[in-house]
């Protein structure tokens, strides 16, 4: 596939390209933050930088408007363009996109949805992003994605076919005779437009340390939904040419455009040895990952505490006030003697100091001496079951149903 990436302004460079001559354009430019973007990488030998202030709003949407006049004019009638943006300018930049493209165009908000871990603003989290899907034409090339079903969608609703009745509700189809219509295979339920994709792990060998870096696998869905290999992608503001890389492993020519000298340099490198990391979250799906033991949590109903996933030895983390020591929690499993117990928790927290380390014991029936043995570090705490057997061994009560 021929890949090219040019240094200079795209509202100059995409000039010399011929109308209806691109199918996609992918549009990801400063997002009007009013700040400088700056990140080093991990190997601390080069910072990326670019700037994002503007005089005024006013200068900004000037900006995007030439621009965006020429992106449609080089747009093949069956092209689609994706707008990249966030809140700071997203209601403006709708309204610049109707007027250019026309509002009958409009065919999708899609919201980018991802999880992140810090909030220092006094308002929600921020956790996504938003991308404008506008078409040329309505004659537009439309290539549908599919999600996996839902894990409550029985195999009737998978395997037989739909169809409106008189009154337009949705039913089983059936033939002549009642019986009801298989469908076949079905591929899976036609994607939506909120996308739950990962942000690049930072230690991602896909990730290049150049600021607003976005994952392939995002760019890969845009480019499939409406391009088919050996099609025509372009990217005005291409950046590190995340774009380029995904529409390379695609199979489709792409041109990439950046002001900035040091992420051309970086776009060609990328796409002189290609590379996509692969997220074994979009794999797997987030439910995977749950894997808390939740007869152990039960142990713990009523105390503020967060579970803890993919961990051995905690099961939990007690909320305690900003500024405190953190409780790490463990609760001691059928079976399980309270000295592997305690060593789990233990090793577990070692790497987590300060913090107090609690044992939660369900076995009240322990070897004697044995207390003497466990890591010093480790407070034991009787469960309420644990407790309730040995007040009722007090009482000579010593068999129970359990």
């Amino acid at each position: 596939m021929a890949s090219e990436v040019r240094h200079g302004d795209c509202w100059n460079e995409v000039d010399e390209l011929a109308a209806h001559s691109v199918d996609l354009i992918y549009v990801d430019p400063p997002f009007f933050t009013q700040k400088t973007h700056s990140l080093v990488t991990r190997d601390r030998a080069t910072t990326f930088q670019f700037s994002d202030e503007w005089k005024s709003r006013g200068q900004y949407i000037d900006f995007l408007q030439v621009r965006l006049k020429e992106f449609h004019r080089v747009l093949k009638k069956t092209g689609s363009l994706f707008f990249h943006c966030d809140t700071n300018a997203s209601h403006h930049i709708r309204s610049l996109l109707d007027e250019i493209f026309g509002e009958a165009m409009f065919r999708s908000e899609i919201i980018w949805h991802y999880r992140r871990w810090s909030n220092s603003q006094r308002s929600p989290l921020p956790s996504h992003q938003t991308i404008f899907f506008y078409s040329k034409t309505d004659n537009y090339q439309y290539h549908q994605l599919f999600d996996d079903y839902s894990p409550s969608t029985n195999v009737d609703q998978i395997l037989q076919r739909r169809q409106r009745d008189a009154h337009g509700k949705s039913v089983y189809a059936r033939d002549g005779e009642g019986n009801v219509i298989s469908d076949g295979h079905k591929k899976g339920v036609p994607i939506g437009d909120v996308w739950d994709i990962p942000l690049l792990n930072p230690k991602a060998k896909e990730r290049v340390g150049y600021p607003t870096q976005k994952p392939i696998l995002l760019l890969e869905r845009i480019i499939s939904l409406v391009t088919l290999p050996g099609d025509f992608v372009l990217d005005p503001f291409c950046g590190s040419g995340t774009t380029l890389v995904a529409a390379e492993l695609l199979g489709r020519n792409s041109l990439g455009i950046d002001v900035a000298s040091e992420a051309v340099q970086l776009a060609k490198q990328r796409l002189a040895e290609p590379f996509k990391t692969s997220s074994e979250l979009m794999r797997k799906g987030r439910e995977s990952y749950i894997q808390s033991d939740e007869d152990a949590l039960a142990f713990l109903h009523g105390a503020p505490l967060v579970p803890v996933q993919r961990n051995r030895g905690i099961d939990a983390i007690l909320k305690t006030a900003p500024g405190e020591p953190s409780v790490l929690i463990r609760v001691q499993r059928r079976g399980e003697s309270l000295a592997d117990a305690a060593e789990l928790l233990h090793s577990a927290g070692q790497s987590k100091q300060p913090a107090t380390l609690v044992l939660i014991v369900t076995d009240s029936q322990q070897p004697a001496g044995l207390f003497n043995m466990l890591p010093l570090d480790v407070l034991l705490v009787n469960s309420t079951a644990s407790e309730l057997i040995e007040r009722l061994a007090d009482r000579g009560i010593g068999k129970l149903n359990l």
